[in-house]
């Protein structure tokens, strides 16, 4: 498990030069979360063992176990202005080898309204991200357990094509008890091998690590994750707020209250940070809660009569003998707020 993890953070500090902020690199699809459950507790991917449940294995390769074994999982989110996102997840136990995961991911970004350079139409395009996924799962003991996944991509936007390749690298460690559970994982580790212009792209590369706690007997479960581990400063600069503010009439720099820059690094803290609760009614029916205070930050709107839900994200389970069915809702923006739903049962 020591050198699974230590293998996670080399190969971490190799893509770290490549760690982009968001909307600076290609494959968005690479962050979405595949579940409704993943997307209701505000995360990319989940830390809990929970036997059956294929949909944390799908993002969470070192949680894959045995009980997964002929397990199907099906995903749908609806996204803004037509575009959809959808995957599909089947696994299967080879003795001896572990448990597989075998999945397909697509997002559909839509129709467009082509022209050329003349301004003159040339006909409607569409452009998707279409990804294949093998993953694979082993428990090295009890309590420890690793995982890996290979995806190849490929992008067609109009007439350009790219392709890349993408490894997410696990390990997993759940107590005895089944209450605890942490992951640290490497995702999206790869690039492009056939780019669109001939300028390669960087994949949204990002080191994480999660955890979930349920106290016993208690009816809900905590769930919390930082990401983004290999760049810490995630805010943007703001040109209409500089930095050092001068006063117009002194010309002397504006001094700071003393607890600006605790704030300041309050914020680049929390800008790491998702938050969750999962409410257990009769091991049946499920409510979620999530929250990323990132988003909330970057997707707030100026108009403060609005209330801003950004960020925060809900949702809702049920789980029978034969089958289980979750719906989120996560907030983007004001404007916006995808549906997800997710459904997994046994062949």
């Amino acid at each position: 498990m020591l050198c699974a993890i230590f293998f996670i953070i080399q190969l971490s500090f190799v893509n770290s030069l490549r760690a982009q902020v968001a909307g600076l690199n290609t494959l968005s699809l690479l962050q979405m979360p595949s579940s409704a459950r993943t997307a209701a507790l505000g995360g990319n991917y989940l830390s809990v063992y929970t036997p059956g449940d294929i949909q944390v294995g799908i993002d969470n390769p070192s949680l894959i176990s045995e009980s997964y074994n002929r397990k199907l999982a099906v995903n749908y989110v609806g996204m803004f202005s037509g575009s959809n996102f959808a995957s599909v997840a089947c696994g299967y136990d080879f003795k001896g080898l572990g448990t597989f995961l075998f999945g397909l991911r697509y997002n559909g970004y839509g129709t467009f309204e082509g022209y050329d350079d003349t301004e003159m139409p040339q006909g409607d395009f569409t452009a998707s991200d279409i990804a294949l996924s093998v993953a694979w799962g082993l428990n090295v003991d009890s309590n420890f357990s690793i995982g890996a996944s290979f995806m190849p991509i490929r992008s067609q936007y109009e007439s350009y094509t790219a392709w890349a390749f993408a490894l997410n690298v696990a390990g997993s460690y759940v107590s005895d008890s089944k209450r605890f559970a942490a992951t640290i994982q490497a995702r999206n580790i790869g690039a492009q091998v056939a780019t669109f212009d001939g300028t390669a792209e960087s994949l949204p590369f990002d080191l994480s690590a999660s955890l979930s706690y349920k106290a016993d007997k208690a009816p809900f479960r905590l769930f919390f994750t930082m990401d983004k581990l290999t760049r810490w400063n995630l805010a943007y600069d703001d040109p209409l707020s500089p930095e050092n503010e001068v006063d117009p009439y002194t010309g002397m720099p504006i001094a700071k209250p003393w607890y600006d820059g605790l704030s300041n690094v309050l914020d680049e803290v929390a800008r790491h940070a998702a938050v969750g609760v999962e409410v257990d009614i009769k091991r049946v029916f499920f409510v979620r809660l999530g929250y990323r205070y990132r988003q909330n930050a970057e997707m707030s709107a100026d108009d403060r009569t609005n209330i801003n839900f950004s960020g925060f994200s809900y949702g809702f389970g049920l789980r029978t003998k034969k089958f289980e069915f979750s719906f989120a809702r996560r907030n983007y923006h004001l404007g916006q707020a995808p549906n997800f739903l997710s459904l997994s049962l046994k062949l």
